[in-house]
């Protein structure tokens, strides 16, 4: 018989449950994804650090979890909230359930809730800091919770980024679905090297980046202009990532010094810091983008459905410094992309390598290969 749980909410809202993964007390901020499949990316996607994720998707864990779809070495969330989990999966590859992997890895799970009643809250009164507890009644875990660190004071980026620079290997695992990108100009088949700076990036953008031929040098966060300069990069990409852009100003610092040295492509967090680093501001949304939205590129007036995960957006309303907007959210007008009148940058809010999500805008590291081999 699983043990009892609750969720609480920091406004009191309580939804109970039982208790699956770990048996231990975790808080975070508690935020939604509208993806059908692919939790298993979710799990390990950086950007979810310090978060409690509900996906909207009543059952999950279907096809289990395999030793491939890694986008970090290790779960990154803080919790798991959902309405039902398999017990038996069903898939080739699969080699544990979601309770052995959340288990395996200390983090907790609690089911049985009704998490479209949970995301609707959500929507309605924006994301908040909540708890997921085994071990304490409502009233203990919502006193306990308010004395708790916020999500938005935490540098969440410092606890994922890596350690030391190393060089992605071409023999790692690669998506193999990934389209055929015919990359023009005359130095197309020079192997182009790509230095990455990781705010909490995702395993697809360097499998992607090297499929497309590239060398790819992976930094830490707090690595200076000098040292990636020092690297004889061609071409700069800023990652994903989580927390508060408005606590990286050590990042931006960098991005100032290096803007007019080498094309710059940011993916999400990476393009608030770009934004920021040119005059721009980021705000926070209500309850974020997490699931497939609809995004149209105005250079070329179509519309593409794009994988999203972020809290923040670029304030269309503060842009200077040559920055202008490349991509627009048609569910709610926000910025999912910018460009610049004079230097080489690319960034857009959202995921263009997916994973999970629609391969659509796999064009976007095209187009930035194309500045780096000009």
């Amino acid at each position: 018989m699983a043990k009892k749980a609750i969720l609480i909410l920091e406004d009191g809202a309580v939804y109970e449950g039982y208790s699956f993964g770990a048996e231990t007390t975790t808080y975070g901020e508690v935020v939604f994804d509208t993806s059908m499949t692919g939790y298993q990316e979710m799990l390990t996607d950086p950007s979810f650090a310090g978060q409690i994720l509900v996906p909207t998707y009543p059952l999950i864990g279907n096809y289990g979890i395999n030793e491939k779809d890694f986008e970090s070495k290790q779960i990154q969330v803080r919790g798991l909230a959902v309405r039902e989990y398999c017990l038996q999966p069903s898939h080739w590859q699969s080699t544990a359930t979601l309770h052995e992997f959340l288990l395996a890895s200390g983090i907790p799970g609690i089911s049985g809730i009704d998490t479209r009643a949970l995301t609707r809250h959500i929507r309605s009164f924006g994301v908040m800091m909540g708890i997921i507890t085994s071990e304490m009644a409502a009233e203990e875990a919502l006193k306990e919770l308010k004395n708790l660190p916020r999500y938005d004071s935490i540098d969440f980026v410092h606890q994922v980024t890596t350690e030391k620079p190393y060089e992605w290997q071409s023999n790692m695992p690669v998506i193999a679905s990934l389209p055929s990108l015919s990359l023009r100009g005359a130095s197309a088949t020079k192997q182009s090297h790509i230095a990455v700076i990781d705010c909490g990036l995702k395993y697809s953008i360097l499998r992607i980046l090297s499929q497309l031929g590239c060398r790819v040098t992976v930094v830490s966060c707090n690595t200076s202009a000098v040292d990636i300069m020092e690297l004889k990069p061609d071409g700069i990409v800023l990652s994903p990532g989580p927390g508060n852009p408005a606590l990286l100003d050590y990042i931006v610092k960098t991005i100032k010094e290096l803007l007019d040295k080498k094309p710059i492509m940011g993916i999400g967090l990476g393009q608030n810091l770009i934004g920021q680093a040119l005059g721009a501001k980021s705000l926070k949304l209500k309850f974020g983008h997490r699931g497939s939205y609809p995004v149209r590129d105005l250079a070329t007036g179509k519309v593409y459905i794009t994988a999203q995960n972020h809290s923040y957006a670029i304030d269309a309303d503060s842009l200077k410094g040559g920055l202008e907007v490349s991509h627009l959210n048609l569910n709610d007008g926000t910025v999912e992309g910018l460009c610049h009148r004079d230097l080489p940058i690319l960034s857009i809010q959202y995921h263009p390598e997916a994973s999970p999500g629609p391969q659509d805008n796999m064009y976007l590291f095209e187009r930035f290969l194309e500045m780096v081999r000009r």
